[in-house]
Parts: structure tokens; C-alpha cells; sequence
């Protein structure tokens, strides 16, 4: 397993994340949308993550709690499909909530759209997320959102690894 960076930059009120994984396509997009393979990659290092719902498909929402295994901290987010393309895109707006869905309206809202494209033996994730202000983006930046996902997509990679690994030897 390779040690890959994650690309990002951003563009106006855009933050764009690229990353490329040693997986198949459809490998890469079920990560994202099965509860159980979601809670064993999803947060940065030392982050657990627990989906309360999870209904990928346009108007679905996906409800979950990043918990801070060191100490306990809480993050609730609350995730609202727009576009559905299996294998190819998801699009939804992802908000700040508390436990029980409502969204915080403190924080900063974004539309996110990830695309899943194949290059060679590859998977490349883009991940677009707009904001409503340069300003917002800038919050998101500084509260080491950047970082944070980084070490997501590494959790990702070791877990795409994984789980050709026990196909193989399956």
C-alpha cells in the first residue's frame, strides 16, 4: 500500500480535495455509502464514526456522530442527498447538528459534490465543497477541516487495502 497525498486547493468559495486509491471504482463509492464500511474509515485518526440513518438516495439523509476516542468529544453532522449516481457522484448538503438532526445554524453549511472516476487501476475522488461565503470556507480551514480530511482519506486508503486483502485470501 502506497502512502498517497491528498490534493487540495481551493477557488473562490470552493475547497477541492483530490485523492487516487489503489481500488476498484465501485469499491471506493460502496465505502461511502454502507453504515458499516462509513464507521471504519470515516473521521480523521483517533475519530470513531456511528450513522444513526443512513439513506443514500436523493432527499435521504445521513445522520451520524464522530465521537473523539482520547476524549470523548462529540461532532454530530447531518448529511442531505441531492444527486445520487451510484459508482459515479454524490452530491449533498452537509450541515453541523446535534444528536438529534437539527442543523446548527452557527456553522457554516456546505454543498459537497464527489465524483468517482477511474484512472487505470485507480480510483480518483474529487470532492468540491462550496460555501456560502469565502469567509465560512475560511472557518472550515482554520477549525483543520483540510487536515482532518486528509487523514480521512488515509483511514480510507488503509480500509480499501483491507478489504481487497480479505478478498484475496477469501
Amino acid at each position: 500500500m502506497s502512502r498517497k497525498q491528498t490534493r487540495t486547493r481551493t477557488e473562490g468559495r470552493e475547497l477541492i480535495m483530490e485523492r487516487s486509491f489503489d481500488a476498484p471504482k465501485k469499491l471506493v463509492y460502496e465505502a461511502h455509502v454502507t453504515p458499516d464500511s462509513v464507521a471504519r474509515w470515516w473521521g480523521p485518526t483517533g475519530w470513531e464514526t456511528h450513522s444513526t440513518e443512513m439513506a443514500v438516495e436523493p432527499g435521504g439523509v445521513w445522520h451520524y456522530c464522530m465521537r473523539s476516542s482520547e476524549d470523548g468529544q462529540e461532532a454530530w453532522g447531518k448529511a442531505t442527498y441531492q444527486e445520487v449516481v451510484p459508482d459515479a457522484r454524490l452530491v449533498y448538503v452537509d450541515a453541523f447538528a446535534d444528536q438529534y438532526g437539527n442543523e446548527l445554524a452557527e456553522m457554516p453549511k456546505m454543498l459537497i459534490q464527489v465524483d468517482f472516476s477511474e484512472e487505470g487501476k485507480q480510483t480518483k475522488i474529487t470532492s468540491r465543497t462550496l460555501f456560502d461565503s469565502e469567509e465560512e470556507l475560511q472557518k472550515i480551514i482554520d477549525m483543520q477541516a483540510v487536515e482532518g480530511m486528509s487523514e480521512t482519506y488515509d483511514r480510507l486508503d488503509e480500509f480499501l487495502h483491507d478489504q481487497q486483502k480479505n478478498k484475496e485470501e477469501g
